[in-house]
């Protein structure tokens, strides 16, 4: 027995140093790096033993987990003796960057620099390339590594998307053979739709920093701003015809990146070109990778006091293996290899300048706190609808923006309506941001009315103040204003004391009051909707409330009043209990004014026809946001509906001209409603009983074409008298279309194309533009021709059915909070 007893001791003791061994990746997977795709749990594996067996100089944070359930995670690396303080080093930071007076020891405190790999699931060479990395980091046998981590912590995020990762690798690892066919045109080259660089919603991480809409980028956020790194490394994949990519980055550079930013790009750039020369590999810096969009994973960074930077190896789809157009074959091995070159320059360059970095790091936030950027120095967004400002407080919060609400002041101010100095009182649960604070850049690039743009040929969208993503009324003052209270003033959540009231009146306008709808319907009660604004027990109610009279349901629902006080409860929702369909204003509650609600049963199209991020934020916003579960269909089956399943149908932008035929319009005339969105319009041109017509940019009978004035040189640059990369206009609305409730008169858009479409002669102009509709953003001279006046969202009444045309996204990027108002009203309104 005793014998026994030693012998299991002996072998666990050899499992247990078996796994505490350190291993480089080719030992651990069985494979020589680059030779293989790496499933994401064989990485996440790699790094957990990695720590195991490199406590001394590695500490792994697992921060969450995706959609699909992978755990996201980072490891953090250092000298011994910076990891036993590591905790200590993370504070002093975080005091460097609150911008005050502060006694760290700057000679003491490593800088921090932190890698992101593979934010695009499909740009997959940077997972395999962090796995070298972190080896070589914890390994210490690369001496100058080992010297330069005395003064400088490495944060590295193996994989930002996991989702996404895996689903491109298990299509590779799936469809390549024994050997690796390098043809471009073989099908391990060609991925299936969506493809694998977004994440499990189709969503583009890389977009999202700012907004933190999905849960990859609130877990990673909420992590990153506790360490707030001096330096950050976002490594992508561009087309393997490209040689790689690093800093300096192109025009336009937005106006608050300092001079200190954008000098030491420079200096990184320099080394890792040092690097690249002796090996004879190919690069360009300042070309086509700007720095001016906030929700980037170089600009976010930049942003907040950071030197941020994209890495773009060639290589996406490239597979193992791949021929590029110069006949070169283009590796794994050699993404791998450049990567991990820059990456390591990188950390000698942050090691060498470790003085610098941190001098420059507090500075940055002490300037903010004295002298903050921008001609505007407080922000004040008013109350007008208090569950966006709540969302808005919410996107604040996540960015570690301070704000105050409410205060007993005047003043005068940019009005962001009107875009001109008008006069602003502030009321009580009035939001304002004061910029005289840590996150002054960020929360003055996020709020400022119209950003700077230096150069047409930017990556991305020139407009995004946030009073018109909220669709809220706002004014940004010269003057220091700052607010009274940490909270809003809540509103009454329950008013039910009536024991057998005449009906329950919820509000409209929110995809909160959207769930309360969605919440009374699962139950199977019948919920009407006021088409015109009533007054009742000396109360005015707008048009869109929404009213569960009593009578109707409780027939057939016991415990009915429980049942509408509980969803009211549960979802923190006010509402109000009447005695009397006698109103004041407007008609009582008999009058055909208040209709009932379908019940909608909705069903997206998805395939290769569709974009799939447009597709992903429906399906995200339907699922998250409204609570409901849309069915998801090919186009092949949209003349196959049955309108007892589906009633509402969304052609998100696509293209479905081969799918549109006489089952789809026989369904329509049967009561369905058809949403077709921005270039999903384009499939029903010229088809029978579709009215809507594209609206023709008006050229003059004896006018000539131009000459072409673009010289050859800026041959891959845009025309940009005919550019508009992203710009807010206007939509004037019918306020009393159902489409407008909780919107009124106006509703602001991002407009990212030239398309626009004639006013309707028959059907409903529920949005149209006129001269004076661009707010804010790039629009080249010609596109503002085209875009002088016209329609942008229309209804046609179709048999008893009805077709939506939204000519723009109202669900861009799932961040534009007013579009989520106006597709609410277009899902559940208007029938």
């Amino acid at each position: 027995m005793k014998r026994r007893l030693t012998f299991c001791l002996i072998f666990l003791s050899s499992v247990f140093f078996a796994q505490a061994q350190l291993k480089s990746p080719d030992d651990f997977l069985g494979y020589e790096l680059g030779s293989h795709f790496t499933p994401h749990h064989k990485v996440a594996d790699y790094f957990r033993q990695t720590a195991t067996a490199s406590v001394k100089n590695m500490k792994l944070i697992e921060y969450g987990k995706t959609n699909e359930g992978r755990p996201l995670m980072v490891a953090v690396v250092s000298s011994p003796e910076n990891i036993t303080k590591l905790e200590q080093i993370r504070n002093n930071n975080l005091v460097l960057a609150t911008g005050t007076n502060n006694s760290v020891d700057l000679t003491n405190q490593p800088a921090i620099l932190w890698l992101s790999y593979n934010v695009h699931g499909n740009e997959a060479n940077s997972t395999e390339t962090s796995m070298k990395m972190l080896y070589t980091l914890v390994s210490g046998n690369n001496k100058p590594a080992t010297e330069w981590l005395k003064n400088t912590v490495v944060v590295i995020d193996p994989c930002l998307n996991p989702d996404g990762r895996d689903r491109y690798v298990n299509y590779f690892n799936s469809v390549v053979g024994k050997t690796p066919n390098s043809d471009p045109l073989s099908r391990e080259h060609i991925e299936p739709w969506p493809g694998g660089r977004p994440n499990h919603y189709y969503f583009d991480l890389n977009r999202d920093w700012a907004w933190q809409t999905q849960v990859e980028s609130q877990q990673r956020l909420a992590l990153y701003n506790q360490w707030m790194p001096q330096v950050h490394v976002d490594f992508h994949e561009q087309s393997y015809n490209e040689p790689y990519y690093f800093a300096p980055a192109a025009e336009p550079v937005h106006q608050d990146i300092t001079p200190w930013q954008k000098s030491f790009q420079v200096v990184v750039g320099k080394n890792n070109a040092r690097y690249f020369d002796a090996e004879g590999w190919q690069y360009f810096t300042k070309e086509r990778f700007d720095l001016l969009y906030p929700s980037y994973g170089d600009t976010y960074p930049l942003y907040n006091g950071s030197i941020g930077m994209t890495y773009e190896q060639g290589g996406i789809r490239a597979g193992l293996s791949v021929v590029t157009n110069d006949g070169d074959t283009l590796t794994l091995k050699d993404r791998i290899a450049h990567h991990f070159t820059t990456g390591m320059s990188t950390l000698e360059v942050t090691s060498l300048n470790h003085n610098k970095l941190l001098e420059e790091y507090k500075k940055y936030f002490q300037q903010e706190l004295a002298n903050s950027p921008g001609i505007y120095k407080s922000y004040i967004i008013k109350a007008t609808n208090l569950s966006r400002l709540k969302k808005l407080a919410e996107l604040l919060t996540k960015n570690k923006i301070e704000f105050a609400f409410g205060g007993d002041k005047t003043g005068r101010g940019y009005d962001y309506d009107t875009q001109k100095e008008e006069n602003f009182s502030i009321a009580r649960n009035d939001l304002i941001v004061n910029v005289q604070q840590p996150r002054a850049v960020l929360a003055n690039v996020l709020l400022e009315p119209q950003t700077l743009v230096t150069d047409s040929n930017t990556y991305d969208i020139t407009a995004w103040a946030l009073p018109y993503v909220y669709g809220l009324k706002g004014y940004a003052s010269k003057e220091s204003i700052k607010g009274k209270f940490s909270v809003i003033e809540e509103p009454k959540i329950i008013s039910n004391e009536l024991e057998k009231p005449l009906a329950w009146l919820f509000s409209w306008g929110t995809s909160e009051d959207v769930q309360v709808l969605t919440a009374l319907q699962k139950e199977n009660m019948k919920v009407r909707q006021a088409d015109q604004p009533f007054a009742v027990n000396g109360k005015d109610y707008p048009a869109g409330t929404l009213i569960v009279l009593r009578a109707e349901n409780e027939r057939l629902i016991k415990g009915m009043k429980d049942k509408v006080a509980s969803i009211a409860k549960t979802l923190n929702r006010p509402i109000q209990a009447i005695s009397s369909g006698f109103v004041e204003k407007g008609k009582d509650f008999g009058s055909n004014v208040y209709p009932l609600l379908k019940q909608p049963k909705i069903a997206i199209v998805s395939g290769m026809e569709v974009s799939s991020l447009a597709f992903g934020e429906a399906w995200f916003f339907l699922e998250h946001d409204l609570n409901l579960s849309p069915s998801i269909i090919s186009a092949k089956d949209l003349n196959n509906l049955d309108i007892n399943k589906v009633n509402t149908l969304i052609l998100p932008d696509g293209s479905y001209s081969a799918f549109i035929g006489d089952g789809l319009t026989a369904w329509l005339n049967k009561g369905g409603r058809l949403i077709l969105m921005e270039d999903a319009i384009e499939s029903v041109f010229e088809k029978k009983g579709f009215d809507i017509k594209k609206k023709e940019a008006v050229v003059k009978k004896d006018e000539k074409p131009e000459a072409n004035k673009l010289l050859f040189k800026d041959k891959d640059r845009d025309d940009f008298e005919t550019t508009i990369p992203g710009a807010i206009y206007r939509i004037n609305l019918d306020a009393s279309h159902p489409f407008s409730y909780g919107l009124g008169k106006t509703y602001y858009s991002l407009k990212t194309d030239r398309k626009i479409y004639e006013p309707f002669v028959k059907g409903w102009n529920v949005g149209l533009i006129n001269e004076k509709s661009l707010m804010a953003g790039v629009v080249g001279k010609k596109a503002r021709e085209e875009l002088k006046t016209g329609l942008l969202i229309g209804v046609q009444d179709f048999g008893r059915g009805q077709v939506v045309y939204l000519a723009n996204d109202p669900l861009f990027r799932n961040f534009w909070e007013g579009g989520k108002t106006l597709f609410g009203n277009i899902i559940f309104c208007g029938y």
